[in-house]
């Protein structure tokens, strides 16, 4: 089952630069589990606690997966997973 994921440009480096990679896994927990043998290190920085990190936001096929079963959303072979880090800040 391939599944492909879109790396943003802050975890690039755990990727060897690459903007688009394939994984494998029936839900995104597997999925990132995989990544994580590939890329050693990427799982630590999207999952805490056995959830999704706080200023994560993750999208499969362009719906929030906190909207759906969050880290337990099941994937099916094509899906696309888009990783995006939350942005913050401004001026006062």
């Amino acid at each position: 089952m391939a599944i492909e994921v879109r790396i943003p440009t802050i975890l690039r480096s755990y990727t060897d630069q690459q903007k688009s990679v394939e994984g494998n896994g029936g839900t995104l927990a597997e999925l990132f589990t995989d990544l994580d043998a590939s890329f050693p290190g990427i799982r630590e920085r999207l999952v805490d606690g056995g959830e999704l990190r706080r200023f994560v936001n993750v999208y499969l096929n362009d719906e929030d997966v906190r909207f759906l079963e969050g880290i337990d959303t099941r994937l099916r072979d094509g899906d696309s997973v888009t990783i995006l880090p939350a942005v913050a800040g401004g001026m006062r």
